[in-house]
């Protein structure tokens, strides 16, 4: 049976690629030991959803609680499977760049060393498989806020004749600018998979995420922006704006239609080390005070939100991901998932979990 092995199972993309994979017929090993929770406390953690999964497809998945950063345990999954390994999905991440700045050490042990581990393990067990890393944007760091930005009502927006109008393209500079601990340690592994493409003829393939969002996130004050506001609108929990006047503006997509990217990539695999951006793009960005607002009318509740002028370190003022390069290689694929339908679900799937006050 045809194996896939996904890191950070538990987690967003992470689950729902196994989910997707399962239901594909796949036989899925899940990678996750719910580092989350050790970053971000008790609200941060996965278990839930590992849970689900291990209930959900007892036949078609097998669950691991193996760290990355250790390759005798890598090594043993990979041994075990060899060339039925078919596909890679890499998501198991540090995610949160104000998290990095407090243990460096820990951010960069998960992010590029325990990626270097498994492009390792993939080399020697499987090299015929294809290997799919969830990078980020924040590879770019602030280079995206030296771009000509018009300040509006509820947002800021680029210059419309600016080359980027449709959105940041795989062409700028991932050099010379502040990427904040965790865009380092990101960039790290994201040059490494594209080595082990380039060097070796691995099939890897980056994708340089925007906002991932999703009912089954875990959102925390430091990473899940868009899950995170709906919880806090849920339980009534206040909600701090950090600096932009709340205006920086996001491209926010949905696991659903990242998981449809990875599998196209997949089956019609580009040249090795190729690089994607991937976020909801011109057809699904928000701002933060808009954010508030949609979810405001979504509940029906106000949220207590209050506001710091400082920004957080390495932040982007306008990040909006170009899709030019991937919808013209794979013409099939498109956005499914509006931000108004990201929201919907979010609040109608997590309404037993997230008790709503009165």
């Amino acid at each position: 049976m045809a194996v896939v092995i996904v890191t950070g199972s538990a987690g967003l993309i992470g689950s729902e690629t196994a989910a997707y994979y399962a239901e594909s017929g796949y036989q899925v090993v899940g990678i996750d030991n719910n580092m989350r929770q050790t970053f971000f406390g008790e609200e941060g953690s996965t278990l839930w959803n590992r849970s689900r999964l291990i209930e959900r497809y007892r036949s078609n998945y097998e669950h691991s609680d193996a760290d990355i950063r250790n390759p005798n345990e890598l090594e043993r999954i990979f041994a075990r499977y060899g060339q039925e390994i078919v596909l890679i999905v890499h998501t198991a991440a540090q995610p949160s760049h104000d998290w990095a700045a407090k243990d460096p050490i820990t951010d960069f042990g998960v992010n590029a060393n325990g990626t270097l581990h498994l492009l390792e393990a993939t080399r020697k067990y499987c090299p015929g498989a294809v290997f799919v890393f969830t990078s980020t944007n924040k590879v770019y760091g602030d280079a995206p806020n030296r771009l000509p930005l018009i300040e509006r009502e509820t947002r800021w927006e680029i210059a419309p004749e600016h080359p980027y109008q449709n959105g940041i393209k795989e062409d700028m500079s991932v050099d010379q600018n502040m990427h904040s601990l965790f865009g380092a340690s990101k960039l790290a592994a994201d040059i490494l998979v594209q080595e082990y493409g380039r060097y070796f003829g691995i099939r890897t393939v980056c994708f340089r995420g925007g906002v991932l969002s999703g009912s089954r996130q875990a959102g925390v004050p430091l990473h899940g922006f868009i899950n995170y506001l709906m919880k806090c609108a849920m339980t009534g929990t206040p909600y701090t704006i950090f600096g932009y006047k709340g205006k920086q503006v996001r491209d926010v997509i949905h696991a659903h239609d990242v998981v449809r990217a990875i599998h196209a990539v997949y089956t019609h695999p580009p040249a090795p080390g190729e690089v994607y951006n991937l976020g909801g793009g011109v057809y699904s960005n928000i701002s933060v005070l808009e954010a508030i607002r949609m979810v405001e009318d979504e509940t029906g509740r106000a949220i207590d939100f209050g506001y710091s002028e400082q920004h957080r370190s390495g932040d982007h003022i306008w990040y909006v991901s170009s899709l030019e390069k991937f919808m013209a290689h794979y013409p099939q694929w498109s956005i499914q998932y509006s931000i108004k339908m990201i929201l919907e679900e979010i609040y109608q799937e997590n309404k037993e979990r997230w008790s709503v006050t009165p």
